[in-house]
């Protein structure tokens, strides 16, 4: 191990090592720390697992609708064991191939608990070396996060579960409550519903999947009850009592809800209180969040910070662009910062929800006069031909003084395969393009893909099929 590197990294999740490959890449030497296997929460215990849980749920729908394109398969039946297995496979691979990565970049992985020890040291503890000091020019601090509680609710991994233990189940509940009807809630909502658990999705807000576009939102709850997923709004819990197999939940002003099993998805809080960042000049909000300017620095020259650590969208693709931007600041190039109102957001749930930018009530609210066009994805023959027909893409353009539709301010969709299909509405809305401009592109047919097109052709004023 060197005695002195150019950056050291606190962290071995989505920013911090993307920190070290990206600065590893521009002929900086790293030293990686982290006390559990790199690849952090995404990884091992978050949207890697998740969606892999996910697309387990998909297959088993496939099968069981079948008989509608003529396919007799019988009803389905779930081996969990063997979906469980496939999942951990999956990770473990991903898991050695980063490590491999990392190795074969000449990144030094220094095991353990890292703790900022003033400009240029942290000190790392609990690694099979013990103890030990580590100097380098830059630190970044990339401690990530982990799952919020809430009173009433201790996690027992039995009744109470979060992200955490859910990922990691041996078997299915037939029953079970979600407390959180965010994105993450919503996924769990979703693959729990799609492998038969009867679930109640108990949000504390008037909505579930509060801040999306309320065209979105209302697809996802219409679908939500169409499948048998009960949703509760505006509703306050307060505690579980044990009864057996099962748990009561205890519901301000209702009845108590019986269920095997209690998911609390209320969201992550940053992991910033192991980095010993007392009286060290790094400066933390009152929710534990590292303070950082545009481009990541901390309040202490030389340190910077990124991912679930800082108050930024809780993103893995947010972490590895602040990667980006903080190795360009260390290497003096000046980056461009995130625009953090324009990154892509992807919920996996059923349908799948996509969206970059302005919806339209936040754009009102910015001032803006917008001009706003809606494609159902009924209308779209790939979206028939694939058996998903719920959804829709919704452009929010801004309303120019000739009331024609100009720049693009908003993407969002819901429906089948959405998060793969919002990569030009992204490019539109981060590119600052124009519905003319957009509309010039020719979409292939049939796709799924087309009706963004077709949404964005609305909005010049003329159409094919809307």
């Amino acid at each position: 191990m060197s005695d002195q590197y150019d950056v050291v990294v606190v962290g071995g999740g989505p920013g911090g090592y993307g920190a070290a490959l990206y600065a590893s890449s521009a002929g900086l030497k790293v030293a990686l720390v982290e006390r559990d296997k790199v690849g952090g929460t995404c990884l091992h215990r978050g949207c890697i697992p998740a969606k892999e849980l996910l697309e387990t749920a998909h297959v088993h729908r496939t099968v069981r609708e079948a008989s509608q394109f003529g396919i007799r398969a019988g009803e389905p039946t779930i081996d969990f064991t063997t979906s469980m297995a496939r999942k951990q496979q999956v990770v473990d691979g991903l898991w050695k191939g980063l490590e491999s990565l990392i190795k074969g970049k000449k990144i030094d992985i220094v095991a353990g608990t890292g703790r900022f020890a003033g400009p240029g040291r942290v000190e790392v503890d609990g690694g099979e070396s013990g103890s030990t000091t580590i100097t380098a020019a830059n630190v970044i601090l990339a401690s990530g996060s982990v799952p919020r509680t809430i009173p009433g609710f201790e996690v027992d991994r039995h009744y109470v579960l979060t992200s955490d233990e859910v990922l990691s189940m041996e078997a299915l509940p037939r029953s079970a409550a979600v407390i959180g009807g965010g994105a993450i809630g919503c996924e769990f909502a979703s693959m729990l519903a799609d492998l038969g658990v009867r679930v109640t999705v108990l949000e504390g807000l008037p909505k579930i999947l509060p801040g999306l576009d309320a065209d979105v939102a209302n697809v996802v709850t219409r679908s939500f009850a169409k499948r048998g997923i009960e949703v509760r709004t505006g509703v306050k819990v307060t505690g579980h009592e044990p009864n057996g197999e099962t748990t009561r939940v205890q519901i301000e002003g209702s009845e108590p809800l019986e269920v095997e099993r209690v998911i609390v998805s209320v969201g992550r809080r940053p992991l910033s209180d192991s980095l010993g960042l007392d009286g060290t000049g790094v400066e933390v909000d009152e929710r534990g969040f590292v303070k950082i300017d545009e481009s990541c620095r901390t309040t202490v020259r030389g340190v910077w910070a990124v991912g679930d650590l800082v108050p930024t969208p809780a993103l893995a693709h947010v972490g590895f662009a602040e990667a980006i931007v903080v190795i360009k600041d260390i290497l003096g190039e000046r980056p461009l910062p995130v625009q953090y109102d324009k990154v892509p957001w992807a919920i996996y749930c059923r349908p799948e929800v996509a969206f970059a930018g302005h919806s339209e009530e936040s754009a009102k609210a910015a001032g803006f006069e917008v001009a706003v066009s809606k494609h159902q994805f009924r209308g779209n023959s790939r979206a028939l031909i694939v058996g998903e027909p719920d959804g829709l893409v919704k452009v929010i353009a801004e309303k120019g003084p000739d009331g024609r539709a100009g720049r693009i301010l908003g993407v969002h969709m819901v429906g089948p395969w959405v998060t793969e299909q919002l990569g030009q509405g992204y490019l539109a809305v981060n590119w600052e393009a124009t519905v003319d401009e957009v509309a010039a592109f020719i979409q292939p047919h049939p796709t799924l893909s087309e009706l963004f097109g077709e949404t964005v052709l609305s909005l010049t004023g003329r159409s094919l099929h809307g």
